[in-house]
């Protein structure tokens, strides 16, 4: 498939925009004739019979202008500002696609809102239904109810756990750079651009960098992580420069530049795609060499492989595999609690019973809910 055949190829879109974008640096408001000729690009999508879902950044940086509040913000000062910014934010998205005979709907999703399963499919249900009924979704972190501890931390993530969640075909990353580099071009001038990305290894994680702009939250780090989700979830994504007016109009010339993370062919099962995203991990488990092999082989971990625990964690619970070296081979959700790990440990299966007084589960974490990560290692 051709890279600006993307956006015509795919029937359902997520576009992430960043406060960079939507907010002057300068002023602190909103930067309506962008903004105007966005909503010009989004109608043109729908007519052409894409369906869109935006996720929209933006509610922290206007509310700490309307509140005159600085730089440095505590937490109670941020969630001030995004309850305040957000009447602003999603009003300015009313007003500007009304003009174009479009409806918007506001959603605003805290982390709990997809890392429990029960709230993940009623998040889902609703966000296709206004699909539906011909309403873009319009969403945003909940910030003025979500902690620094349990929170996405960044639109880019966000709108890849919609993008799974919604089965997209697209994610687009509008930013303030037009996509992956070898290493930081604002430092680098010999640092040579990554035009399309298979998969992601170590090497590709070690190009990210950090954010240089005022408002924008994440940098390149989060837009790995976001690709991460997505791509494994079937779809793809792109990281490409949003500043200039018209940017979905601009992503479909030949000319334009941007970096194109394609999409898994074998895309993972939603139950994976959901363990494999998701945020909180409540504790680990520490794996023998073979158990490690084993799992690696698609084997599910049974506990006599197991050679530790830690962290407090109840059955059901999404817990970290690492193996005697401290790397992460996966995560998965436990058929045990913490307590019960620590005294089963080591043991064969066929013990568990006489050892907890009830047989339970045969493994430890089944491999239907297992998901290997072959990046990452634990310090």
């Amino acid at each position: 498939m051709n890279k600006q055949d993307l956006i015509k190829n795919s029937k359902r879109v997520v576009i992430k925009i960043g406060s960079a974008l939507l907010i002057d640096s300068k002023t602190g408001k909103l930067q309506k004739n962008w903004l105007e000729s966005l909503a010009f690009d989004i109608h043109n999508l729908i007519n052409s019979g894409v369906e869109v879902i935006i996720v929209s950044s933006g509610s922290i940086a206007l509310g700490k202008k309307q509140l005159c509040l600085k730089d440095n913000l505590s937490l109670d000062e941020k969630q001030a500002a995004a309850a305040t910014g957000q009447i602003t934010l999603a009003h300015a998205w009313k007003e500007t696609m009304s003009k174009y005979e479009l409806n918007v709907a506001q959603i605003l999703l805290a982390p709990d809102d997809t890392e429990t399963r029960r709230k993940h499919l009623n998040a889902r249900a609703t966000l296709i239904r206004l699909l539906d009924l011909n309403v873009i979704p319009v969403i945003n972190e909940n910030d003025t109810v979500s902690t620094e501890e349990i929170r996405f931390g960044d639109n880019d993530r966000l709108a890849a756990r919609v993008a799974q969640m919604c089965s997209a075909d697209l994610l687009i990353l509008l930013s303030d750079i037009n996509g992956l580099y070898s290493s930081d071009p604002n430092k680098n001038k010999d640092s040579v651009f990554i035009d399309e990305i298979t998969e992601i290894t170590s090497k590709i994680e070690y190009m990210a960098g950090p954010t240089h702009t005022t408002f924008s939250s994440g940098g390149m780090v989060t837009k790995i992580e976001a690709a991460k989700i997505s791509t494994n979830a079937g779809c793809h994504m792109i990281i490409c420069d949003g500043r200039i007016n018209n940017p979905l109009l601009k992503l479909q010339q030949t000319k334009t530049k941007f970096s194109w993370f394609k999409a898994n062919h074998q895309p993972m099962s939603a139950r994976k795609q959901w363990i494999s995203a998701a945020l909180q991990v409540k504790g680990r488990i520490i794996i023998d060499q073979g158990a490690s092999d084993a799992i690696k082989k698609g084997n599910s971990v049974l506990s006599a492989g197991i050679i530790g625990t830690e962290g407090n964690y109840e059955k059901g619970d999404l817990i970290e595999i690492i193996d005697h070296n401290k790397k992460i081979i996966g995560k998965g959700l436990t058929h045990f609690s913490h307590t019960e790990i620590e005294l089963i440990k080591g043991s064969h299966s066929d013990n568990i019973e006489s050892i907890l007084g009830y047989r339970g589960k045969d493994e430890v974490v089944h491999r239907d809910d297992l998901v290997l990560d072959k990046n990452k290692s634990k310090d």
